[in-house]
């Protein structure tokens, strides 16, 4: 294997000619192979420099050594900026030695500096005569290469060298200090043995049982040769794994014990002067590691790599009490000199001076290897190919600056911080901000990291917002604040980075806090100075203080300072109103809506109040949003100085309307943090231990939370009960009441009830979504405690009631079903009920209030039930939704009919699910069925989907209420198949019958509707991403006209690329939850299940699954899985019904991934496996390993699992 140099040629590029076979006069040959030959002599009076020390010396360019460049790496200080634009493939570097950057210093050769090569004069007399074995020096003259013949290398058992430095390292159970003296002993003794053994060791290290001998020590030109061949035998072996990486327990510490040992080693010979007496020892060390980092091998060029970062770690520390030591000594000696002339000992002065000028040599020679493996190792590997690799080197060099700050401190170091910046792996960049942060933690540092900061500061910013993996940004948000506290960060930086606290990632808010905070303070500290200081401010509002929290105060100063640097970063509300997900289009195509949603503000406020103790103090930010900021100041004329303070501190804390709603999120998150630290103070965390003590305390805390929450909620009403956002702020705060309280204290109980009837104003005077949504969840949150339940029961009736009064006084004498003809108000007053109508309907049974039964008899006094039920007027507003607009509507007027019949469908798909709930109750309690409730039941559900159906079929393109229309239809008919599971007494077999007859399959030609519902949806999407689909032959021609196509040209801003983006996500959400609702009615079996038509929807829905994207893909995939896992064996239900349940889990995720990380699953799709073959099942785990054949054909008995998808779609 080739280490970056031509073997088969000489240094001056004559081919060697073939080694002689079957010469008699050949060489004799070792075991080995290798051919037992002399090494050529060098020149016998190549004299040495006294005491084995060499002279500094140019090496000669050949194929193994590259002749060093004089000019110095700062030559290319000012180049690019880009770490591997000259490719980042590491594994064969020889052809890109001077390619990284800097560029100005060619590469050293693989091998390093040359190992020196014994001189053969006197050879035999001194090993005749015991004398001690040396290393070679090279010779400085330049002589031809000789040729060598290749050998194998030996194979040996690591576990049976009984005497490796291996063994001794890792098995002696000996300190490595010891080894390493023992290993110098044996160096001084034969250092070809012992070198030989160091060798192993690094073999060892990388995984490798092979070995190298004395001879091939010796042989310093073959070392990449015989490198080569070791490489080659280990490759044969097919090894993956080598102890660096290993998993193993064995090899846990591996890495911590190889690394102390070189470090050990390198402490040894410093302290031994061996490092310094015999240059021969580092420099033939430097050949074989710095020749393995080179290797294209991984284990050798990791391990070796692990290995010479070490020993310039060690030789760092060294530099470091040299340069200690010289600096004791520079002052003796400055002290011994300044001593009057009679009294100076000059020959302490002399010794003082030559330990000086030592100590100086010494350091130069440190600081010389250190230099050349840094050019030979570090240069190449910080951009290896190998991640890992990279990572070791970036945290090395960070452990040297620290270290030796004199030496690597500069500029020319600093900058592989921040090239690895853009590398590739997370776990690399987040080694480099780990330095970083080491760095900047130290003020010291800060004057030598200011032209570094300018760099490369748009790029940690960028890492920071942008980064993909969310520990990097975490980490780097970190690294900024320290940067921030050093003045090293422009003000739009600051802002930038303070915008995260809206981050959609836990981690980088709670990273992002520590940042935001100070910037609060040092907001606040400067307001504060601009009002004369804290003493001027306090005495201003010490005139109006009190003990009561409604009081001005100066935390309220801070508080204002919180809020408006949160308005100015919520970009998206600008006018300062919370912002929560988007429930779905007017009315919803999700017919649950989700309540209770965290704003973004309240989020960012949670992870604020650790940080700030201000928002801590809940009692104290609720009476800032109660206190009347209309008050007027004083006016007395022998104040004016006072009244002029007083009434800049009365502006500086004077709220406006967007200032309290952001309050109120802010006081959202207060309480929850308070009632947070109650329960866990009661021991509810782990490791904890409960005492009675802490358990009262708790407990009555949030008995004083409740009571004063009960009280301060209407309070807050009264005052920011008009705005919708503020109502509905307000009204979370019901969410977070202990009802406990009031259930154990019956006395208190009136007050609830108070608070019941203010939520119920709420709800009754409020036509917007998140009010109702609000109101009705804290409705719901009333009845799930049993002890509140009848006084709930009683106001959610007075809801009803209101409500059907209101309702049916709307309702015109003229037919509901024809569009046109009601006025604008009488539209916008039907829809405000109908989604009253629609919310209740979700929280409370609404079969008796929408359909109630005619009476027989009419007593004196009592009014009639009208013959028109509230639910034959909900099926009439349906039906508005089939009469298409002939244009001549205003939008606005049109768009509030579409979102009544939305809420309409709503409203009436709750009635059917009230219905089946209550006919399962009564088969399970034996009640007799009554035959006219299941006539009457089939026709309303009957007519309900005609209208839908006739709604789907004339509406055209992806219009919204077409898709809530299709998306119910499907639901409608999932929805009666549960009816499979109900059994009647054998006796009733008219009921069973008209039972049966509820259970229906889709007609092929409402199928045939379904099918041009989804085609336009999904062209529709397509077209918004930009893919092309595959067409089919019966596809009907789609009418898009009211979807016009987005520019997205080259000079669309940033706003508009966002815009984009969000309509092209809003279009996949639409197209994924039609997708899964006509996915649940085929595992139900009542879409797509039988007829001349059966199987071609699902064909169809896989006909373009590898081009919509990896939710769509994921949804469409549950009908194979489904179908994998129907097998009649015991322990399987709940694998279905997970299965089953797992299609709204996939659904309601749709939402939650970036279209354009759909497009590149696209692209990267597989194309050999098929989707929803067994391999792809069982690659996201939804298959059995031992999926049998398709067992699921017409004619079979009733499958238990089938039953059961039947039972989890109903529930």
């Amino acid at each position: 294997m080739n280490f970056g140099l031509n073997l088969a040629s000489r240094p001056n590029g004559d081919a060697l000619p073939p080694a002689p076979i079957n010469d008699e006069h050949a060489m004799p040959r070792r075991k080995s192979g290798r051919v037992s030959k002399k090494p050529d002599l060098y020149l016998q009076d190549a004299t040495l420099p006294p005491n084995g020390q060499s002279a500094k010396r140019k090496r000669v360019s050949s194929g193994i050594l590259a002749a060093p460049d004089d000019e110095d790496d700062d030559a290319s200080a000012d180049g690019s900026d880009d770490p591997n634009q000259d490719g980042s493939d590491a594994d064969a570097d020889a052809d890109a030695d001077a390619d990284a950057p800097p560029r100005g210093k060619k590469r050293k050769a693989a091998t390093g500096r040359a190992g020196r090569r014994p001189t053969t004069a006197g050879k035999s007399a001194a090993a005749a005569s015991g004398a001690i074995k040396s290393l070679a020096v090279r010779s400085a003259v330049e002589r031809p290469t000789p040729r060598t013949t290749k050998g194998r290398a030996g194979r040996t058992v690591v576990n049976g060298d009984v005497a490796s430095l291996y063994a001794d390292i890792f098995d002696s159970g000996k300190s490595l200090e010891d080894v390493a003296a023992d290993w110098t002993s044996r160096y001084q003794r034969n250092n070809l043995e012992a070198m030989r053994d160091l060798v192993n060791l690094v073999l060892e290290a990388a995984g490798c049982d092979l070995r190298v001998t004395v001879h091939d020590i010796d042989d310093q030109d073959n070392v990449t040769g015989k490198l080569g061949d070791l490489q080659d035998e280990y490759q044969a072996q097919s090894i993956t794994d080598y102890p660096l990486i290993s998993r193993a327990r064995v090899h846990h510490s591996f890495r911590a014990t190889l690394t102390a040992f070189f470090h050990a080693l390198i402490t040894t010979i410093d302290a031994s002067s061996v490092l310094y007496s015999d240059l021969a020892l580092i420099e033939n060390i430097q050949v074989w590691v710095t020749t393995m980092s080179s290797s294209a091998l991984r284990p050798f060029r990791h391990t070796a790599t692990v290995i010479a970062l070490a020993m310039v770690t060690a030789l760092c520390q060294v530099a470091v009490d040299i340069a200690e030591a010289n600096a004791k000594t520079s002052r003796q000696l400055e002290s011994e000199t300044k001593k009057p002339k009679k009294t100076v000992n000059l020959g302490r002065v002399k010794a003082l001076q030559e330990k000086v000028e030592q100590g100086a040599e010494r350091r130069e020679i440190v600081e010389n290897t250190i230099k050349d493996i840094f050019d030979t190792v570090f240069v190449h590997r910080y951009r290896d190919v190998d991640p890992r690799i990279r990572t070791d080197c970036v945290q090395a060099l960070g452990e040297w600056i620290l270290t030796l700050p004199d030496y690597f401190f500069e500029g020319r170091y600093l900058r592989y911080l921040g090239w690895v910046l853009s590398d590739t792996s997370a776990p690399t960049r987040l080694a480099v901000i780990k330095q970083l942060q080491r760095l900047f933690k130290s003020k010291a540092n800060v004057a030598n990291l200011r032209s570094f900061t300018d760099r490369f500061r748009a790029r940690l910013v960028e890492m920071a917002s942008r980064d993909a993996d969310a520990g990097v940004r975490a980490a780097t948000v970190e690294l900024l604040d320290w940067v921030r506290d050093a003045g090293l960060l422009e003000p739009d930086d600051v802002d930038r980075v303070g915008r995260l606290l809206f981050d959609a990632d836990a981690r980088v808010r709670r990273a992002v806090v520590g940042f935001f905070a100070e910037n609060i303070n040092d907001l606040y500290q400067s307001k504060v100075e601009e009002l004369g200081g804290e003493t001027t401010v306090g005495r201003a509002l010490s005139r109006n203080a009190a003990d009561d929290a409604d009081r001005p105060r100066l935390s309220w100063l801070k508080l204002k300072c919180l809020v408006e640097v949160l308005r100015s970063h919520d970009v998206d509300g600008p006018d300062g109103a919370s912002r929560h997900i988007a429930p779905g289009p007017p009315g919803g195509q999700d017919l649950l809506v989700a309540s209770g949603v965290d704003s973004r503000l309240s989020l960012a406020a949670q992870a604020l109040c650790e940080h700030l103790p201000e928002l801590r103090q809940w009692e104290v930010l609720a009476g800032y949003l109660l206190f009347d900021h209309s008050e007027p100041a004083p006016t007395k004329a022998s104040r004016k100085k006072s009244i002029n303070v007083e009434a800049e501190v009365k502006k500086a804390y004077r709220l406006t309307e967007p200032d309290e709603a952001i309050l109120l999120d802010l006081l959202l998150a207060a309480v929850r943090a308070n009632l947070t630290e109650a329960d866990d103070a009661d021991g509810s965390k782990k490791g904890r231990k409960k005492t009675k003590v802490t358990k009262a305390d708790a407990v009555q805390a949030q008995e004083s939370t409740a009571r004063h929450l009960a009280a301060l909620i209407p309070r807050l009403l009264q005052k920011f009960g008009d705005a919708p956002a503020t109502a509905s702020a307000v009204l979370r705060l019901e969410h977070l009441l202990n009802l406990d309280v009031f259930q154990a204290l019956r006395q208190d109980s009136t007050t609830y009830a108070a608070l019941l009837d203010d939520i119920n104003r709420q709800f009754l005077t409020h036509a917007d979504q998140s009010v109702l949504g609000e109101a009705t969840a804290a409705l719901l949150h009333a009845k799930s405690f049993d002890e509140l339940e009848e006084v709930t029961e009683s106001k959610v009736q007075h809801l009803w009631d209101d409500t059907v009064d209101t309702f049916r006084a709307l309702i015109p004498d003229t037919a509901l079903a024809r569009r046109g003809h009601l006025h604008a108000d009488t539209v916008a007053g039907l829809r405000n009920t109908v989604r009253r109508i629609s919310n209740l309907a979700g929280i409370s049974n609404c079969v008796d209030v929408l359909d109630p039964a005619p009476a027989t008899s009419v007593k004196r006094g009592q009014p009639a039930v009208p013959a028109v039920t509230p639910l034959r007027s909900l099926l009439d507003l349906v039906a508005r939704g089939s009469v298409a607009d002939d244009g001549t509507v205003d939008e606005g007027l049109a768009a509030m009919e579409d979102e009544l019949v939305a809420c309409a469908i709503r409203a009436i798909f709750f009635y059917f699910m009230w219905q089946l709930t209550s006919l399962k109750e009564r088969v399970n309690e034996a009640a007799s069925m009554a035959v006219g409730e299941l006539r009457a039941l089939r026709q309303r559900r009957d007519a309900f989907a005609t209208s839908l159906i006739l709604l789907a079929h004339y509406r055209t393109g992806v219009d919204e209420l077409r898709l809530t229309a299709a998306g119910a239809f499907c639901d409608l008919y999932t929805l009666f198949s549960t009816l499979r599971q109900v059994q009647l007494p054998s006796e009733e077999v008219v009921a069973a019958e008209l039972l049966s007859q509820l259970i229906s399959e889709v007609s092929s030609e409402h199928q045939t509707v379904l099918l041009a519902v989804y085609t336009a949806a999904e062209q529709a999407y397509g077209k918004k991403v930009g893919r092309s689909l595959e067409a089919g032959e019966d596809d009907a021609p789609v009418d898009d006209a009211s979807e016009p196509e987005s520019d997205g040209g080259e000079e669309e801003d940033e706003a508009g690329q966002h815009e984009r983006r969000r309509v092209a996500l809003v279009y996949e959400q639409r197209l994924c939850e039609l997708v899964g609702k006509m996915v649940l009615a085929m595992i139900a079996r009542v879409l797509d299940a039988s007829g001349p038509q059966k199987g071609k929807l699902k064909e169809r829905l896989h006909r373009n699954r590898s081009r919509l994207g990896p939710n769509f893909r994921e949804v469409v995939a549950y009908l194979d899985a489904s179908k994998a896992k129907r097998r009649p064996r015991a322990g399987t239900t709940k694998a279905a019904v997970a299965a089953v349940a797992a299609v709204d889990v996939a659904v309601s995720d749709a939402v939650a991934l970036d279209a354009e990380d759909d497009e590149a699953g696209a692209e990267d799709a597989p194309e050999d496996i098929e989707e929803g073959d067994e391999e792809d099942l069982r690659n996201r785990d939804l298959a059995a390993a031992d999926v049998e054949a398709d067992s699921d054909h017409d004619g079979e008995a009733a499958d238990p699992i089938e039953e059961a998808e039947d039972e989890i779609m109903g529930d």
